[in-house]
């Protein structure tokens, strides 16, 4: 079974030693444009298919769109260990829109 760390890594492979006729070198090779094009489609088709009652195509978006966020996200020079910092900053905390405190019930 792939890990998200894995998949970050491999795609930074592909960026770093393209694989010509690769998926993936063609977003790099087409760029930042190209990915955010596919992030927003998958973003889209994730919520269809949330609305729909199956779970296997539910859970096949969400790893395209997982998939080409990290496309994204290599191409941004971001590593998955930045978004799990962030999100370990948030651990606890409410909105970053308000002055965060601990969260005890909700």
């Amino acid at each position: 079974m792939q890990d998200l760390d894995a998949l970050y890594q491999l795609i930074l492979d592909r960026k770093n030693n393209p694989k010509e006729g690769s998926y993936t070198d063609y977003l790099f090779t087409k760029g930042l444009d190209k990915i955010l094009k596919k992030v927003g489609e998958e973003s889209t088709e994730v919520i269809v298919a949330a609305k729909n009652d199956s779970d296997d195509e539910f859970v096949y978006e969400v790893a395209d769109l997982a998939y080409h966020v990290l496309v994204l996200m290599v191409d941004r020079g971001i590593s998955v260990d930045q978004i799990k910092r962030e999100l370990s900053e948030r651990e606890g905390l409410m909105s970053k829109t308000k002055e965060r405190r601990d969260i005890k019930e909700l």
